[in-house]
């Protein structure tokens, strides 16, 4: 039950930050109730798509939820002229109802273009063309995708931020508390079992919700300094600007797929959107093997990783018929969690779910998220982005920082992309091909940071020459290896595996019966030939 909690919580915490870059893209009021509907749809999608990708996907205890990755592509998408919000003055002159129009038509586009962006992904994950795409994404093309999208999204940090420097800040420095000095820091708690009767067991509260305990400190002081007024009223640093909202949320509302209208498709969105189910996807395939080393499963198979990928995919799917205005990826602060509790159960992921998709219906929880005052979320921010700035960065250890023909690929696929976004940004109307589709698609396209930086990390990394080690290309190999069959004993510890850990619940003795299947990428009775990337040059 304590796990249980544990990964409840922690999927919370990664899940709430996501609507306050979105919603004021989407040109929504403050105060606008919805909001609460939007993060409501978030957790109930997590919830259905995580039990799905636990249940029939990789079949690993991973999460999967909304991501910072798609809200990269979202942005440029919403800079285009035809989506940009009108005047204060306009809007402030708009029925609630033109209002409301306003900004479902936005999440319309969203939503269509990130239903059918992901397609891509379940084409590649269960059509099994994996292994074929990790012979080209080599950790130089990783490294500019990821940390792009922590870099692209800093000017969102600092808006929030700057709507009060002393409470951002007391936000980065408690979160730095809790997450790094105070990190082993354990308390007692007594806790019961059937067997073994009452226990103390020591518990790691800030190693596993630094985020949360900093966002529930940090709203304290601001309500202490919104008691006594030392901040005026309607400023963003208060704790009761936004509780209309809370009021104005019904207590139970189901979403439904469609609620804000039937998804609509264009070109421009969903290449677009293409960028961020790339980048989402070479960051979950890092998360598999690791998730396996920590709870004690033997390397995940390639059916597996293709049933992973192509179920992120689908889940990706929902989230755009749903209308979560975001897509799904697998959480690594759950991957986190896992090797802090050391409890790798995939009933414990599913019944969090369970809390997960019940939660979504309470639409007055959702609204409490929404009331974070801003300038904790700027905090957040900070922190945040810069984490998954490092992640990217944490591929170059595979890589030989020695060689100048790496830094130099490095730094231009790192530069090169933001001077491009910022000089689209300021000249939006600069592509001018007399095609009206043709400029908002190449508008968008060229606007992507991590799109930009992916394309230019992988055309030169494969281009300029080099060799396997100077490149990473062996020590990426080893780690991201990808096996036919699932071995039986842990080379290293000579521990036995628990067999058919990666098999579907139900239906194997048919699978097996059936000779066709074997030839079906996602099936657990698939045999193909070693993928060429994952062959050594012996054999």
């Amino acid at each position: 039950m304590c796990s249980l909690f544990q990964h409840y919580l922690t999927m919370i915490g990664a899940i709430v930050s996501i609507p306050f870059i979105l919603t004021p893209a989407l040109c929504m009021a403050e105060d606008d109730p919805a909001r609460s509907h939007i993060i409501s749809t978030m957790i109930l999608v997590t919830g259905i798509v995580t039990l799905l990708q636990t249940t029939v996907g990789c079949r690993l205890p991973l999460v999967q939820g909304g991501t910072i990755s798609f809200l990269v592509p979202t942005l440029a998408i919403l800079n285009l002229p035809q989506w940009k919000c009108p005047s204060d003055d306009v809007m402030n002159s708009m029925t609630y109802d033109d209002r409301t129009e306003l900004w479902q038509v936005r999440m319309r586009e969203l939503s269509g273009a990130i239903a059918v962006s992901a397609l891509f992904q379940v084409i590649i994950g269960y059509g099994g063309i994996v292994g074929y795409l990790l012979k080209f994404i080599t950790p130089l093309t990783i490294v500019p995708t990821v940390s792009l999208v922590g870099l692209s999204l800093f000017e969102n940090a600092a808006d929030a931020a700057s709507k009060h420097w002393g409470i951002a800040v007391g936000t980065i420095l408690m979160l730095t508390l809790y997450s790094q000095i105070l990190v082993n820091v354990r308390f007692p708690v007594v806790t019961y079992r059937k067997q073994e009767g009452f226990q103390i067991i020591w518990f790691s509260l800030f190693k596993l919700f630094p985020v949360l305990l900093t966002i529930v400190a940090m709203w304290a002081i601001c309500g202490i300094l919104t008691a006594t007024d030392v901040l005026p009223p309607g400023h963003p640093g208060r704790a009761d600007t936004k509780l209309k909202i809370i009021s104005d949320s019904p207590w139970f509302r189901i979403p439904y797929p469609g609620q804000w209208g039937i998804p609509t498709v264009s070109l421009s969105g969903v290449l677009g959107m293409l960028a961020g189910v790339i980048a989402c996807t070479v960051e979950s395939i890092s998360y598999y093997p690791t998730t396996s080393r920590m709870c004690g499963a033997p390397p995940p198979p390639l059916h597996a990783i293709n049933r992973g990928i192509g179920m992120e995919g689908l889940g990706t799917v929902l989230a755009g018929l749903w209308g979560s205005g975001n897509g799904t990826n697998t959480f690594g602060e759950n991957v986190g969690t896992i090797g802090v509790t050391k409890v790798g159960s995939r009933r414990v992921i599913q019944w969090a779910c369970v809390l997960m998709i019940l939660q979504g219906i309470v639409s007055k929880f959702g609204a409490i998220f929404i009331i974070i005052p801003e300038p904790i979320v700027g905090g957040i921010f900070c922190v945040m982005f810069g984490m998954i700035t490092a992640f990217g960065l944490s591929a170059l250890q595979y890589v030989n920082l020695n060689s100048a023909r790496n830094l130099y690929i490095l730094g231009f696929s790192l530069f090169f992309p933001l001077v491009l976004s910022k000089w689209m940004i300021k000249h939006p109307d600069i592509i001018n091909t007399g095609n009206d589709i043709a400029d908002s698609v190449i508008t968008v396209l060229l606007s992507t940071t991590i799109l930009v930086g992916g394309v230019v990390g992988c055309l030169l990394d494969n281009i300029i020459p080099g060799t396997s080690e100077e490149r990473g290309l062996d020590a990426w190999a080893n780690e991201m290896a990808l096996t036919v069959d699932t071995p039986d004993v842990d080379e290293d510890t000579d521990k036995e595996y628990i067999r058919n850990t990666f098999d579907f619940p139900i239906g194997m003795n048919l699978l097996r019966r059936w000779k066709w299947t074997s030839y079906l990428p996602f099936s657990p009775t698939y045999r193909p030939r070693p993928y060429p990337c994952c062959r050594s040059k012996k054999s």
